[in-house]
């Protein structure tokens, strides 16, 4: 009987609901917390990856013109190096990748620390950030950077002349940008540039 009546009684049930309400409210605190806690992380890690992004593209830019006058794009003050032989820039910049010379690497992976995985290399920006850009793959064309003849041949045009089509060089680049004091500020883009 004293059973009954003790667990009929209301005593003590405010305090039990109001440490219920307190679990519940503590536990979405704790959800609010973490998802601005995370929301925090993750926009720091967009900020990081689109700085290091608009690095590769600034030395996507750079490599365009070494392509476009098959060689060195002198460009005063910029802080770059092309890393590849003379032989197997000249290879990739004017013949199909099949016949490339035998050293020429032709592997989609860059690795920072060895120059041989790369073809050049530019320093840009504050904080600086390296870019290393490499030709990975060439198809043939028949255009080229030689600007002596534009838009007429050695003889005027006339009725009767057909004029050659343009076959561009189709380049598969691979570009890796990074942060050199902080690795994990990286990007990595993979490109078909015709030309």
């Amino acid at each position: 009987m004293k059973l009954m009546k003790l667990l009929r009684s209301e005593k003590g049930i405010a305090l039990a609901m109001i440490v219920i309400l307190a679990a519940i409210a503590l536990i979405i605190m704790a959800g609010l917390i973490s998802m601005i806690t995370t929301g925090t992380q993750t926009s720091g890690m967009q900020k990081r990856y689109k700085t290091a992004y608009q690095a590769a593209v600034g030395g996507t830019d750079v490599f365009y013109q070494l392509i476009a006058v098959r060689g060195d794009p002198y460009i005063p003050g910029l802080n770059y190096a092309v890393t590849a032989s003379s032989t197997c820039l000249v290879d990739k910049l004017t013949k199909s990748t099949k016949d490339w010379n035998a050293a020429c690497d032709d592997s989609t992976t860059i690795i920072p620390g060895t120059a041989t995985t790369y073809d050049m290399t530019l320093t840009i920006g504050n904080p600086a950030y390296t870019a290393y850009a490499k030709i990975v793959d060439t198809v043939d064309g028949n255009s080229g950077g030689d600007l002596g003849l534009i838009m007429s041949g050695v003889v005027s045009s006339g009725s009767g002349e057909i004029p050659v089509t343009s076959i561009p060089y189709l380049y598969t680049i691979e570009m890796d940008a990074e942060n050199p004091a902080n690795p994990s500020e990286r990007a990595k883009l993979s490109i078909l540039y015709e030309y």
